[in-house]
């Protein structure tokens, strides 16, 4: 499909000195505040019930309904950024994140948890809008180490969001967690208001709001049934239901999406294999890295008499995952240079060959804990090196205009791909389990297998990679025509001045 780049009405170019140098870390203030807002729940889950008098069936959706809503709201939001404004868009995000955090803090009723956690959910956006501003704002020079450092704040948020967020509940009511990030968001908020402008880069044209609601129930049936299978049975006619209904919507919303003039997701550009299959290794890749925190963290958690665990506290597991977080904010600068110099697709390939060999280390040794932590921290370096790759692979295959919208849909993969090892890694550790003390506990065979699943997946994802088409030599960067365009505007708007 053919894009263009109007000539919108844009707020004022941010202004030179402090503002334009703190766009970048305010842009990553805000990736690493939306992983935060992901994790600080987990360390709350098993005392949920007795606070809420809630089930803990019901209290699981407070994980569940952030999962669904970033899965439909990132490319919708995606879309709606590359239309009305990046940034517009991302502060609406933030403020939906703050708005579910003041509603957190303010009730112990367990249908306003759920509703206030699906509005935070909304922040899943603000990476792939960020890394699409970074694109349309810097010079290309810069622009590689800026999307390899957003790209890897979703780690890092993480790995700080778990032991930040176990140490708030620890020694302070646990409304006050909800409270310090409502805070937070409201600080990123006036940030982004105030350092990060607007990109004049835009796709005219009417919303397509049917093609939203289709993704959203197409999206809404499967990850439905992908997350709660296992609690509610794989055979049940409830599951079996939700599949057969989400393959229905998503085929009638492929082909509407192919039909309509201004579809909310190009699949014309899906069809191109430098942008299919980089959402096909963002699917695999995020399979694989979600595995490591998900099988790392019930691990160490485990009671020694099982004979392997380490009984750590959900506290000292986060510290555990610390070194992790950390990896991935020093190494991000090097994986841009490895792009810049091989290629991103290159950089994609040697990034799940190193999660693969991580979890070699995990099979090898998961009773020490240096060896645990040194297998979880070779995974998080693979998984920036990945993660980095994906944005630089898709913002080359896109026109301008669709940048948000294109790293949504490979957000949404990721996000789909962790929902399904999930539920991958819960009916492996099921089907692995003993009485430890009169209680079941999965095996130490358990996970070792859910560690080779994961490997297993990040060298598909290496081979997936290497399949990607070099982009043609010819091709040019539309950010860098468009930032020309613009400057080209702004000179002319001058000398009429």
């Amino acid at each position: 499909m053919a894009s263009s780049a109007p000539t919108p009405d844009p707020p004022p170019r941010a202004a030179a000195g402090v503002r334009s140098r703190l766009t970048i870390p305010v842009l990553a203030y805000g990736g690493i505040l939306m992983a935060v807002m992901q994790t600080v729940v987990v360390p709350l889950l098993p005392d949920l019930p007795r606070l809420t008098g809630a089930s803990p069936a019901a209290v699981s959706w407070m994980v569940t309904a952030s999962l669904l809503a970033g899965a439909v709201l990132t490319p919708v939001l995606g879309r709606a950024g590359d239309m009305y404004g990046k940034r517009r868009v991302l502060l609406l995000s933030l403020a939906l994140m703050t708005a579910g955090s003041v509603i957190c803090a303010l009730t112990a009723d367990i249908g306003l948890l759920i509703t206030a956690r699906a509005l935070q959910g909304a922040a899943v956006s603000v990476v792939p809008l960020s890394i699409s501003i970074l694109r349309d704002e810097l010079p290309p020079e810069r622009r590689g180490s800026a999307i390899a450092l957003m790209s890897s704040t979703v780690g890092i948020g993480a790995a700080l969001g778990l032991p930040a967020a176990a140490l708030v509940i620890q020694y302070a009511n646990w409304h006050t967690m909800f409270w310090v990030t409502a805070v937070l968001g409201t600080a990123g908020i006036t940030l982004i208001g105030w350092a990060v402008p607007e990109s004049p880069v835009r796709e005219p044209g009417r919303f397509d709001v049917t093609g939203a609601l289709g993704l959203a129930a197409g999206l809404v049936c499967l990850l439905l049934a992908v997350s709660q299978g296992g609690e509610w049975g794989w055979g049940s006619p409830t599951v079996l239901g939700l599949f057969a209904g989400a393959a229905v919507v998503l085929a009638l919303w492929w082909r509407h999406q192919l039909r309509a003039a201004r579809p909310l997701v190009d699949l014309r550009l899906v069809s191109d294999p430098r942008v299919g299959l980089s959402h096909v290794a963002a699917l695999l890749t995020g399979f694989a890295f979600y595995a490591n925190t998900l099988v790392t963290a019930q691990l160490v958690q485990a009671p020694e008499a099982s004979g392997y665990g380490l009984g750590l506290s959900i506290v000292q597991t986060g510290l555990v995952l610390l070194p992790s977080g950390i990896c991935m904010l020093l190494l991000s600068p090097l994986a841009a240079r490895i792009s810049a110099a091989r290629g991103p697709k290159i950089t994609l390939a040697l990034g799940a060959a190193v999660i693969a060999a991580g979890y070699g280390v995990r099979i090898a040794d998961s009773r020490s804990l240096p060896m645990i932590m040194i297998g979880a921290t070779v995974v998080s370096i693979g998984t920036t090196l990945a993660y980095t790759a994906l944005p630089a692979l898709i913002l080359r295959a896109v026109p301008a205009t669709q940048t948000a919208s294109a790293n949504g849909v490979n957000v949404l993969m990721r996000t789909v791909g962790q929902a399904v090892s999930s539920a991958a890694v819960a009916a492996v550790l099921v089907h692995h389990t003993s009485l430890v003390g009169g209680l079941p506990l999965p095996t130490l065979h358990g996970y070792l297998t859910a560690f080779g699943m994961a490997g297993t997946v990040a060298l598909v994802a290496c081979a997936v990679a290497l399949l990607i088409p070099a982009a043609p030599a010819t091709d040019t960067d539309p950010a860098t025509a468009a930032t020309g365009v613009r400057r080209a505007a702004d000179g002319a708007a001058m000398e009429e001045a």
